[in-house]
C-alpha cells in the first residue's frame, strides 16, 4: 500500500515538473541545465505558444543580463532567457541572397490541337481508293481518298454536248440576222423577220450561258469525289476502306473517313486565378511571357509563349482560360496530354530570398534567426510568396545575412550557435 502511494506521489511530482517546464522553459533550464530548449521545442511542436505565457523563468538571485527583445510567442526573450549560460547550439547556416528573381506561376494544362478537321463526303458514292495509311502525316492539299465519279463525269459530257449544240444554233441565228439585214436594206424583206432572227440569237446566247453554268456546277461537284486534306497535320484511323459506300450527312463513325489534327504548332490550355490576369496581360503586352510545359512522366520541357487569353472569366470558378503556343517541331507534345506548366510573367530585380525552411512561424508573424558574431537574433520578416523552395522576403532582410536553416527549434533569442554541415538527404 505504501509502495503504491509513493509511486503515485512520484508520478504527480514528475507531472508537475513537466507542466512547469512547458510553462517556464527558463526555470526548467536552471533546475536542469539543457532541458529548457527541449521543453521550448515541445511547446512549439504542440502549438502551445498561443495559449501559454512567453518563455520566462523565475527571477534569479543577483543581477541578470538583459536579453534581446523577442516578439511575443517566439522562443527566447522574456526574463532571464538570453541563453548566455547555455552551450552553443549546433545549427546549419545559409545566406539571404539578393538578386533578380523571375515571377513564376505554376499550373496544370492540357495539350490541344490548334485545328481539327473531320473528313466527310459531300456526296453519296463508293470509295474507290484510299491514298493514306492510318496515323500518317499529311500536308494541306494531299489526296486522302478518291470516290467513284463516273456518273458525274457522264453528266459533264452531256452538258458539254448541249453547249456545243447551242453554240451551233447561235451561229445559225447570227447568219440569219445578217441575211435579213441585207434584205431589209434592199427593201426585199420585212423588219419582222429581222427582229425574229435577232431574238433567236439572244435565245441561243442564253442557252449557252446556262450550259456553261451547268458545266461549272458539275465540275464543282466532281471535285467532291476527290477528298483532299484541308490542313497539314496527322490523320487518325481511316474508318472507311476501298469498296465501302459513303454517304453525305452520315454522322455515324462509318460516315467519317478520318480526322486530321494540327500538331505543329500546337496549343496547351490552362486556367489561372483572375487575380493574376492583370500581370498576365502586362506580360503578354510586353512580350515577356515564357511558358515551359513538362508532360507528366517526362524529364524535359518544351518552351512556348502565351498565344491568347479568353475574353471572359468563368464566374463559377473565378479563373480565366489561357492558351500557350508551342512550335512542337519534334512532336514532343501530344494532343490530350497533361502537362505541368511554369509561366514566367516577368523578372524582378534586387529581390531578397531565403530557403523555405529558414522561415519560422510565430504568434505575431514570420521570423528568422540571424546570426551575428556567433549569436542567434530573432528577426521579424514579411514573406511575399514562395517559389522554387525559397521564400521571397519583402521586409526584414537586406540580403547577405547569415540565417539558420536547420536547428532553429533548439534556439532561443540570444543563444550562442555552432555551425555544422547540412544534413545529407537520403533517397527513400
Amino acid at each position: 500500500m505504501k509502495s503504491g502511494k509513493v509511486s503515485r506521489s512520484l508520478i504527480g511530482i514528475v507531472a508537475i515538473l513537466i507542466l512547469v517546464g512547458l510553462v517556464w522553459p527558463g526555470a526548467a533550464d536552471r533546475l536542469l541545465p539543457g532541458s529548457g530548449a527541449g521543453f521550448a521545442s515541445i511547446r512549439t511542436t504542440l502549438g502551445l505558444n498561443a495559449f501559454l505565457p512567453e518563455y520566462a523563468s523565475a527571477p534569479a538571485a543577483g543581477p541578470v543580463a538583459q536579453a534581446p527583445a523577442t516578439p511575443q510567442g517566439q522562443r527566447g526573450g522574456g526574463r532571464g532567457g538570453s541563453g548566455a549560460g547555455r552551450p552553443p547550439t549546433p545549427v546549419v547556416l545559409d545566406t539571404a541572397t539578393k538578386g533578380p528573381v523571375a515571377v513564376v506561376v505554376e499550373a496544370v494544362g492540357a495539350v490541344q490541337p490548334i485545328a481539327t478537321v473531320a473528313l466527310k463526303s459531300r456526296v453519296d458514292a463508293q470509295v474507290q481508293e484510299i491514298r493514306v495509311a492510318d496515323g500518317a502525316v499529311v500536308q494541306a492539299g494531299d489526296v486522302i481518298a478518291i470516290l467513284d465519279s463516273r456518273q458525274i463525269q457522264a453528266q459533264i459530257k452531256q452538258a458539254e454536248a448541249s453547249l456545243a449544240r447551242n453554240t451551233t444554233t447561235l451561229e445559225q441565228a447570227r447568219r440569219d440576222v445578217g441575211r435579213f439585214e441585207e434584205l431589209v436594206e434592199r427593201a426585199s424583206g420585212t423588219k419582222v423577220n429581222l427582229d425574229n432572227a435577232r431574238t433567236q440569237v439572244a435565245a441561243a446566247q442564253a442557252l449557252i450561258m446556262g450550259d456553261q453554268a451547268q458545266i461549272e456546277n458539275l465540275k464543282v461537284q466532281l471535285s467532291y469525289y476527290t477528298i483532299i486534306a484541308p490542313i497539314s497535320g496527322r490523320i487518325g484511323s481511316v474508318g472507311v476502306k476501298a469498296g465501302n459506300i459513303i454517304r453525305a450527312g452520315d454522322n455515324n463513325p462509318t460516315g467519317t473517313l478520318g480526322t486530321i489534327i494540327q500538331i505543329k504548332p500546337i496549343y496547351v490550355a490552362f486556367s489561372i486565378p483572375q487575380r493574376l490576369l492583370p500581370d498576365l496581360r502586362e506580360s503578354v503586352k510586353a512580350d515577356e511571357s515564357i511558358v515551359e510545359a513538362t508532360p507528366q512522366g517526362a524529364k524535359t520541357a518544351a518552351k512556348g509563349k502565351i498565344a491568347f487569353i479568353e475574353n471572359t472569366i468563368d464566374i463559377a470558378t473565378g479563373t480565366v482560360i489561357v492558351r500557350a503556343r508551342f512550335e512542337n517541331a519534334d512532336e514532343f507534345l501530344w494532343p490530350g496530354q497533361l502537362c505541368n506548366l511554369r509561366i514566367t510573367l516577368r523578372t524582378e530585380d534586387s529581390v531578397v530570398t531565403i530557403p523555405r525552411n529558414a522561415t519560422q512561424a510565430g504568434q505575431v508573424g514570420s521570423f528568422v534567426y540571424v546570426i551575428e558574431k556567433g549569436v542567434a537574433r530573432v528577426q521579424q520578416v514579411s514573406i511575399g510568396r514562395t517559389q522554387d523552395g525559397r521564400d521571397i522576403v519583402t521586409e526584414g532582410l537586406k540580403g547577405g545575412e547569415s540565417i539558420v536553416v536547420e536547428g532553429a527549434l533548439g534556439l532561443i533569442n540570444g543563444a550562442r550557435v555552432e555551425p555544422r554541415p547540412a544534413t545529407a538527404k537520403r533517397d527513400i
